[in-house]
């Protein structure tokens, strides 16, 4: 498949740059066979139109049922942007991106990161750059696609204390505005726990505490994955086809504890909702055979890469909450594959982003929300 398949156009004037209250945006519904069961609870909503319902993210809590497993990225988001000061007074803009995964001891201890930094020319080898009176970094290396490395002179929690003091949130690049201190709190999920995002699982901002309670006490099960989600996810698809794009890769956790809640959950007939194109990475990544042969959700943690496109055979995931995403790139590329196979994955997610501009949907990770079952 072409990358220009997933093509399509939307009007500026539709990308969300508030988001709106927690559980009030919008919501789209599908079906993944393309029917809708009978009775369906969001007919009490809008109604359906064609392939399509629609509601609000709170309606949410009228589709799942109690045994349903509710899965949950539990990164945080890091304020990742950092304005800093060279030893010539001159200033650079650096992006956290990962942990640098080095075999040498000394830069093993969580202080050392790859970065991007504008501009990067000021940034060579042996330059020191400073952030705040207690955070500073050393450039160690500029790697081939022009990231840097930097190790800071401090780690653990006093980096991360001191990361809270001297950065700011790292909005989407098409939010174009600068962080503001609302953006601290709508931009990270009510049940954030472990930093290491350089942007936020969007479709979790959906979730309130309210919704969650709401939703344990009819039994749903949550289930709490970790995806550190990378600047990666911003990067557009630039091959012609879509098989040759080297995916980017970004650390995950799944817990023994969630593993097991979740093949009870498969074994008693229930369904697993993914929260997120992150947390269904997760399942997927660690949908595996077990010794006989049969797919199971095995704990690991690691780095994944897995790529989900047209044609991939799902393992894992029952349904999936996700947002608008943008055109010619991978979030939106496994849309179209929970939609369908190949061309029919495509055409359908195209149809849908299609019915929902033309009704004003908000767009993109502050935006309104879709839910494939």
């Amino acid at each position: 498949m072409l990358t220009s398949d997933f093509d399509f156009s939307f009007p500026e004037s539709q990308i969300a740059l508030r988001p709106l209250p927690r559980g009030e945006a919008r919501l789209m519904v599908l079906s993944g066979s393309g029917k809708f069961p009978d009775p369906f609870p969001l007919l009490h909503a809008f109604g359906t139109f064609g392939e399509h319902a629609f509601g609000q993210a709170k309606d949410l809590i009228d589709v799942l049922q109690a045994g349903d497993a509710l899965v949950l990225n539990d990164t945080k988001v890091l304020r990742a942007r950092l304005q800093g000061t060279l030893e010539t007074g001159g200033g650079c803009e650096v992006l956290l991106l990962k942990p640098w995964a080095s075999s040498v001891p000394e830069f093993s201890d969580g202080s050392t990161w790859e970065c991007m930094a504008k501009p990067g020319r000021k940034l060579q080898p042996g330059r020191t750059i400073t952030f705040s009176q207690g955070l500073s970094a050393e450039t160690l290396e500029v790697l081939p696609e022009g990231e840097r490395v930097l190790r800071f002179n401090l780690s653990g929690q006093a980096f991360y204390e001191a990361l809270e003091q001297a950065g700011s949130i790292p909005l989407p690049p098409y939010i174009r505005r600068d962080a503001d201190a609302d953006d601290a709190e709508t931009y990270q999920t009510v049940f954030a726990a472990n930093p290491g995002s350089v942007a936020a699982p969007t479709a979790s901002l959906h979730l309130s505490e309210d919704m969650l309670a709401a939703l344990e006490a009819k039994g749903v099960r949550l289930v709490k994955v970790t995806l550190h989600v990378g600047a990666g996810t911003f990067r557009p698809v630039q091959t012609e086809r879509i098989a040759d794009h080297p995916m980017h890769s970004e650390a995950f956790t799944l817990s023994e504890e969630s593993a097991r809640i979740l093949n009870e959950t498969r074994s008693r007939g229930s369904r697993i909702f993914a929260v997120g194109t992150t947390a269904a990475r997760v399942l997927e990544t660690c949908c595996l055979p077990d010794a006989s042969g049969k797919n199971t959700l095995q704990a690991r943690s690691g780095e994944t890469s897995i790529f989900i496109y047209p044609g991939y055979r799902w393992k894992a995931v029952d349904a999936l909450l996700t947002n608008f995403h943008w055109p010619k790139s991978t979030l939106f590329m496994l849309v179209a594959a929970r939609l369908g196979a190949d061309e029919t994955g495509v055409a359908r997610a195209k149809a849908a982003y299609a019915e929902a501009i033309a009704r004003g949907f908000r767009l993109f990770s502050y935006g309104d929300g879709m839910l494939i079952l």
